[in-house]
């Protein structure tokens, strides 16, 4: 992995370098020498979860929960195991890999936040990926974890339907927007609607009303009203 601003590099060293866990990538090494920095890590051969999920078949309900509770696992590890609280924001389908087995591994720290051990707030420049990033950001307020909360709470979204956070194309004006459509199908009590053709959630639809949810939890405006990951997860 190629990195284009030192800035990053330094900060993901600084962030995976004190990492261990199976739901994060492995930094094998690095260079810095001259006007660009190489980070290398262990292959990855499924590459991202973007590729898996928004690719030409749908994967099996199964492996999709199974994706859900290893990012989950992995933003619990960064935020309440850590030496210092780690903020990864910028959770997304293209920052999840898959290993050879389909595990999850988070990846690119590169706009991560380093905590120090009486800090959980820090103020900084907007971070992340539009149709993930939280509402706080444009406040101007003082970030937390609960940034990541938030994307989580959109990638577990688009894990449920395998579709992206907005999709221009889809059939109905109603639908284009996943946040807004989930929602409107919890209240109408309409969940099939999120995984249609797909029968094995269909059979798992108390699973998938659950994810739904934990999903809107966490994408609530106030990130006080946030589930903590440990929170989502035992859910």
């Amino acid at each position: 992995m190629v990195i284009d601003s030192e800035q990053e590099f330094q900060v993901e060293i600084s962030a995976i370098g004190k990492t261990n866990h199976k739901n994060l990538v492995q930094l094998l090494g690095f260079c810095n020498e001259g006007q660009r920095w190489l980070l290398v890590y262990e292959y990855m051969s499924n590459g991202s979860l973007a590729s898996y999920l928004f690719g030409n078949s749908r994967p099996r309900w199964y492996r999709r929960t199974q994706i859900a509770f290893g990012t989950a696992r992995g933003l619990a590890y960064l935020h309440e195991e850590c030496s210092n609280q780690i903020i990864h924001c910028d959770i997304k389908p293209q920052n999840i890999l898959l290993d050879d087995s389909l595990t999850t591994r988070i990846s690119d720290f590169g706009l991560a936040k380093l905590l120090k051990t009486d800090q959980t707030r820090t103020v900084t420049a907007i971070s992340g990926t539009k149709g993930y990033v939280a509402p706080e950001w444009f406040k101007s307020k003082p970030v937390t974890v609960k940034v990541d909360i938030y994307s989580f709470g959109m990638l577990l979204l688009e894990l449920i339907c395998c579709r992206k956070s907005f999709d221009q194309d889809a059939k109905d004006e109603n639908q284009m927007i996943l946040a807004d459509w989930a929602y409107d199908c919890y209240e109408e009590r309409r969940m099939y609607m999120l995984v249609q053709e797909d029968e094995e959630a269909i059979q798992d639809i108390e699973r998938v009303e659950k994810f739904v949810i934990i999903a809107v939890w966490c994408i609530q405006d106030d990130p006080l009203l946030r589930p903590t990951i440990r929170e989502s997860h035992r859910c």
